[in-house]
């Protein structure tokens, strides 16, 4: 049996806050986090960085001269990535790798440029440089100075977990002792906001207490939610006496569409992925899963179908997170991943609220992480501690 990967350290920016007990905490309360903001002359659901991490963030422009033209993107993953660094003892390390993805890039950054390209037919020395996909690996390898290589890619709502993959293939291919992934995505603007609107999935329920209706099976429409955030990660090969939790299975599969937006009924995707990753666990040894469930009515039955032709009997009990931090893109697989950790690490199952309460009886000691994207490029992550 292959190696462990040791998670040796997590670090977050979300809407729950920026530091795993404020996050643990505000997992706990029962009020949402999803917030009505206006984007231009519209309005729409969101969660938003939380007050201090968007302080932090501002506070990293002011340390550096260089830093004021980065996107919040950017930024986000600069400063989770010194906090990860920092929890792993990596501070005298220089010779990991990074790989940091995001499905969407410097967003506002980008729209900025481009909106000032329409009204001017000019384009700013900067814009090309600070809007490239390899901006945020870059710029987060310029500075914790790492030597290592340097990976960016974006694959849609699973980009994040495919860091994971990647960071694993490196470790187990003796190509690196260290990896440092994650994602980090920015996405309130006014056009990313428009064009989930333009697809029909965007949540519209003014009326309801949690906008987001992840994994609510009776809701009669779509109920997605964007939100903001940035996780970095450390990962080792082996058994490590600083490890947070291991990743003892690695699933991914992508499934033939219709089209470039579905997913088949029963998420084919998640049964290649899923099984691969248990391919050396009983069924029965897995406690939890954190789903993906976007808030979609297809891409939350499609993927529950899925579990159930996995699992059978033997079901676990299943969570996600997006009714309280929204749909992150890039960066969601990796909060689920923080979701599984701080589960295990309490002993405590969350719940969503709306949904037919399920009781936990067990000690939460394995848990299975998934994500997919547009396209159905799934990524299942199976977890310990």
């Amino acid at each position: 049996m292959q190696e462990p990967i040791a998670i040796t350290a997590l670090s977050s920016l979300s809407s729950l806050g920026n530091n795993p007990a404020e996050v643990w905490k505000n997992y706990l309360q029962p009020n949402h986090f999803l917030q009505l903001k206006p984007f231009g002359t519209d309005a729409a659901f969101a969660a938003p960085l939380s007050a201090e991490s968007k302080k932090l963030v501002k506070e990293l422009t002011k340390s550096d001269s260089k830093y004021k033209s980065l996107d919040p993107s950017v930024l986000m993953a600069i400063w989770t990535s010194r906090q990860a660094i920092e929890q792993a003892n990596w501070s005298e390390k220089s010779d990991f790798g990074i790989n940091i993805g995001s499905s969407r890039g410097a967003t506002s950054l980008f729209e900025n440029h481009f909106q000032e390209f329409l009204e001017t037919g000019k384009a700013q020395t900067l814009a090309s440089p600070t809007t490239t996909l390899g901006n945020i690996s870059s710029w987060v390898a310029h500075d914790l100075q790492s030597e290592g290589p340097e990976l960016s890619h974006s694959i849609t709502c699973s980009t994040g977990l495919h860091a994971v993959l990647n960071g694993v293939a490196w470790l187990r291919a003796g190509m690196a002792d260290a990896f440092l992934v994650g994602g980090s995505e920015a996405p309130l603007t006014p056009f990313t906001i428009a064009q989930m609107k333009a697809m029909k999935i965007y949540a519209s329920n003014a009326e309801m207490d949690y906008p987001c209706r992840s994994l609510d099976f009776n809701k009669k429409k779509n109920s997605m939610v964007l939100g903001e955030a940035a996780v970095s990660i450390c990962l080792e090969l082996g058994k490590k006496d600083n490890a947070l939790a291991y990743i003892t299975g690695i699933g991914y599969a992508t499934e033939i569409l219709q089209h470039s937006v579905s997913v088949s009924t029963e998420a084919e995707c998640f049964k290649k992925s899923m099984k691969m990753a248990l391919k050396n666990t009983f069924i029965e040894k897995v406690d939890a899963i954190v789903m993906h469930a976007p808030g979609t009515i297809k891409g939350d039955t499609s993927e529950y179908k899925a579990i159930q032709n996995v699992f059978g009997e033997s079901l676990p009990l299943l969570t996600t997170n997006k009714w309280k931090v929204g749909h992150t893109f890039a960066t969601s697989g990796l909060l689920n991943m923080e979701l599984a950790l701080l589960m295990m690490q309490n002993n405590q199952f969350i719940d969503v609220p709306f949904g037919k309460p399920q009781q936990q009886n067990r000690a939460l000691k394995t848990v299975l992480v998934n994500a997919v994207g547009f396209g159905g490029n799934a990524v299942s992550i199976l977890m310990e501690v």
